[in-house]
């Protein structure tokens, strides 16, 4: 099941988001859909390598922690 999120866009972020459907071939929908789950992603794999990084005493790169993750 979707689910629907209404959020308010500025002008300024509006124009953004139609300058990039058209640059992409996305819908506005999938382009922010796209977004979201980057960020996401983002947002895991920097929470996941804190938490590596406190519980051992060698250094993670972004490249070790983007292969445990992928």
């Amino acid at each position: 099941m979707q689910d629907t999120l209404n959020i308010p866009l500025t002008p300024e972020l509006r124009s953004a988001i139609d300058r990039l459907t058209e640059a992409e071939g996305l819908s506005p929908e999938g382009l922010v859909q796209k977004a979201l789950q980057e960020f996401v992603f983002v947002h895991q794999f920097r929470s996941l390598r804190e938490q590596l990084l406190q519980k051992s005493q060698a250094d993670y790169t972004d490249d070790d922690i983007f292969e445990m993750v992928s």
